[in-house]
């Protein structure tokens, strides 16, 4: 009777093996011996656990955003945000309060002070990083308060994306080499407008505004005619304006603002109302959020410097981050992350959580 041993396995029946196991299980057999450490570095075993994990770059509808790392050690950082393990750095500081933005894009971070947009390099091969900017992009009149970076342009003004916010009233610029300049809509909102999102198919634009009318401070615009589609909510309270609009998918948007509340819209169930909340615990409005288009949501609060990171699957955040002090207290305008680390800027700092920490550096 021929026995094999558990290593003698070919390497589909052992992957096969390994697939029902969990993440501390799969560390411990990867230090049996060389084989089945090479076995379970490889993607596929760890996909699974990637895919209900926080923060990974695995998507809801399953598409992989950071494909260039190894799944395994995307894992492991994700253990890090959900316990809220990291080392905090501030990588620049200005002399005057501002009101910046940043984006990311690929080895890049776009940094708006006043109005001067810095491109910083974040190349992994980079020691720290690198404080004097690769690129500055000027020319504004007035402080570039909102930008966006797409296929290697980066568009910024006065207001948000291609658009152009003057209290009331939304200009859409064209883009298109043949109508390039070209103002296609003025929209006039009867409020002022705090934010603007285009949806991912180029066939709408939603805005946030003040609420302190009476239409709702939802409401979405076609972007060939101009006209007002639809309106999403019906029970805003006034002053409940809107700071921040994120597209998931198509259908799938989600909101925070003065409310304190952070909304999931699913506007293939409703448009009357969200699917999901989740509400700031200390009453502070949120100015900005960022999602990783699965589980994890971060937002930014109005005060000290505060930033939450939340599981969709709960209802209380999951974990909390000061960045700044009760006597310098400052909004965090924007954050931004990878599955390694997150990026906010404050009103006088740039600064980073870095989740790539092992237990040893964490003193555990």
């Amino acid at each position: 009777m021929l026995v094999l041993l558990l290593h003698q396995l070919p390497e589909d029946i052992l992957l096969l093996l390994f697939s029902y196991s969990d993440t501390q299980t799969l560390g411990r057999l990867a230090q049996v011996c060389k084989k089945f450490h090479s076995l379970i570095s490889r993607d596929t075993l760890w996909r699974r656990i990637a895919k209900v994990s926080l923060n990974t770059g695995i998507t809801r509808l399953g598409r992989d955003t950071f494909p260039q790392i190894a799944l395994k050690e995307r894992v492991k950082f994700s253990q890090n945000w959900k316990r809220g393990r990291c080392r905090q750095e501030i990588l620049l500081r200005w002399r005057y309060n501002l009101l910046p933005w940043l984006q990311l894009d690929d080895q890049w971070l776009y940094l708006s002070q006043a109005a001067d947009i810095r491109a910083y390099s974040l190349r992994q091969n980079s020691v720290s990083f690198q404080r004097r900017p690769v690129s500055v992009y000027t020319g504004h009149q007035d402080d570039v308060c909102r930008f966006v970076v797409s296929e290697s342009h980066v568009i910024s003004g006065g207001g948000i994306l291609v658009m152009n916010i003057s209290l009331h009233l939304i200009q859409i610029w064209s883009l298109c080499s043949n109508r390039l300049g070209e103002c296609l809509h003025k929209i006039r909102t009867e409020d002022r407008v705090w934010s603007v999102a285009i949806n991912p198919t180029l066939s709408s634009v939603m805005t946030g505004t003040a609420c302190c009318g009476h239409a709702s401070p939802l409401r979405i615009w076609d972007l060939q005619s101009g006209q007002l589609e639809s309106s999403l909510g019906s029970d805003f309270r006034r002053g409940a304006g809107v700071l921040d609009i994120l597209y998931e998918t198509p259908a799938v948007v989600l909101t925070c603002g003065y409310d304190t509340y952070i909304r999931q819209w699913d506007m293939r169930a409703s448009i009357r109302r969200s699917v999901m909340e989740w509400e700031e615990p200390h009453d502070s409005a949120l100015y900005c959020l960022q999602t990783d288009g699965n589980f994890m949501i971060a937002s930014g609060s109005s005060r000290y410097g505060v930033v939450r990171l939340w599981d969709k699957r709960q209802t209380k955040s999951l974990q909390v981050f000061f960045l700044s002090s009760p006597s310098s207290s400052s909004p965090v305008y924007c954050l931004r992350f990878t599955t390694s680390h997150l990026y906010s800027v404050l009103a006088h700092a740039l600064y980073m959580l870095d989740f790539t920490i092992c237990d040893q550096q964490h003193g555990k």
